[in-house]
């Protein structure tokens, strides 16, 4: 997401969407006739229903539902909010907030869950990426609004929330009594696996979130210099662009991370990496899955395309749109789709994703059903996404799909795990094959 100030408003919005859709100041007579008999068309309407609507109606109230859904129909990530909203938006980028820790969106005109965030009630409580969010104490959530439903989830710290949750596989809703608490901005944790293997899991980004990093990066190389490192993105919904732009540069010493294309042309940017002395050197693999979305993709894309890092474990969300935070004279705020990000090899991911260098599913493929539950819902599933409109540079396009490692093909006599490491990681099949990726990095060629 970005932030403009509010002095370029009037220029980046009231223009485009007052005089005609090229978003130019003077547009096209046809264009301007055009929205000029709509705008008239509007105002009859909203005429009519304040005469002969059965009850008496709140103008404002309908104005503001016209814009909500002007916005909606846009796409899944554009969104008016409230005056009150906007200060929750703020506080979420840069401070805690009270709630239950899931990330949401709207599919099929019904409340959707991309994925929880680790740690928090709502993951504690065992809601899982996909889960349909049918009522809010007691509230039905269809064409509820994004905003409005993040209004309810969210509250003082220890009051409970209740809502219905429809699964597949559930006969009928149930209910999810969660306790809400403070949501920490602290998105990074980290440990070694094993010596001279760390382990740094990042849950979102924040305006912190790389300075967190480095911090924890720094402690596991006060246990020892490090082998490899496993950079663990899954299940994290994205944050702040310029905090994954920072978390990239980490790694690389120079070349593009991201770039951005848009309408207008102050939208298009390239961001690079600069030397950061650091000097990290070590091996990296990058787990992701499908609530692996937003900035945490501009992260795995960038040191996957540089080839810094191998990245594993299955297709991400594929939201590949940047979001303008546009203050508005009232406090309310405006969050617009204003530009597409391309990977440095100038790839679009939006409804697409990241095909990671190699697929490992969640738990060892002869176990899992076609029908996992745990499947996650995806960009492309939602209505009004944005359609990929290709890569800035043409490719050829890859047939091959990418090829799949299950654990036990990688273990071997040279190979191995400590029985006490394999024990602790026996649940999670994606990360003791990205342990084993690294150690495999670090084998002496054979004679």
């Amino acid at each position: 997401m970005h932030i403009l100030k509010k002095t370029f408003y009037h220029a980046l919005v009231i223009l485009p969407l007052l005089l005609g859709s090229g978003g130019q100041a003077h547009g096209e007579p046809d264009d301007l006739t055009e929205t000029y008999k709509n705008l008239e068309l509007f105002s009859n309407i909203l005429s009519i229903v304040q005469q002969n609507y059965v009850d008496e109606i709140d103008s404002s109230e309908a104005i503001e539902g016209a814009i909500k859904g002007l916005l909606i129909s846009l796409d899944p990530h554009s969104s008016y909010m409230k005056p009150d909203d906007f200060k929750e938006l703020q506080v979420e980028t840069k401070g805690s907030f009270s709630g239950i820790g899931i990330e949401i969106t709207i599919k099929d005109d019904l409340l959707t869950v991309v994925s929880p965030i680790e740690g928090t009630p709502a993951f504690k409580a065992g809601i899982e990426a996909g889960d349909r969010i049918i009522k809010i104490e007691g509230e039905a959530t269809k064409e509820m609004s994004l905003v409005e439903a993040v209004k309810k989830l969210r509250g003082n710290k220890g009051t409970p929330v209740t809502i219905s949750i429809h699964r597949e596989g559930f006969l009928k809703l149930e209910d999810f009594t969660i306790i809400r608490d403070v949501i920490p901005i602290h998105s990074v944790r980290a440990s070694i696996l094993e010596p001279g293997y760390g382990y740094a899991r990042v849950t979102n980004f924040q305006r912190n979130t790389a300075g967190d990093l480095q911090k924890k990066l720094q402690e596991l190389l006060g246990e020892g210099p490090l082998a490899g490192l496993v950079l663990d993105l899954r299940n994290n919904p994205g944050g702040l662009l310029d905090s994954s732009v920072k978390v990239s540069d980490i790694f690389l010493d120079k070349g593009i991370i991201v770039s951005t294309k848009g309408r207008l042309p102050d939208q298009d940017i390239e961001f690079s990496a600069h030397s950061s002395g650091f000097g990290y050197d070590f091996p990296i693999v990058v787990l992701i899955n499908g609530g692996t979305a937003s900035a945490s993709e501009i992260v795995a894309g960038a040191l996957q395309d540089h080839k810094r890092a191998l990245v594993l474990g299955t297709q991400s969300f594929g939201k590949g749109s940047v979001q303008t935070i546009i203050p508005m004279a009232d406090g309310a705020g405006l969050r617009l789709t204003t530009a597409r990000y391309y990977t440095p090899n100038g790839t679009s991911i939006q409804a697409k994703g990241i095909t990671p260098d190699a697929i490992v599913p969640k738990v060892p493929e002869a176990e899992e059903s076609p029908k996992d539950p745990m499947k996650f819902l995806r960009e492309k599933d939602l209505r009004f996404h944005l359609e990929n409109v290709g890569d800035l540079t043409e490719r050829e396009e890859k047939s091959e799909e990418p090829p799949a490692i299950s654990e036990t093909r990688l273990i071997s006599e040279r190979v191995v795990l400590d029985d006490e490491i394999r024990e602790k990681l026996q649940d999670d099949n994606q990360l003791i094959t990205a342990l084993l990726v690294l150690k495999s990095m670090n084998l002496p060629a054979a004679e």
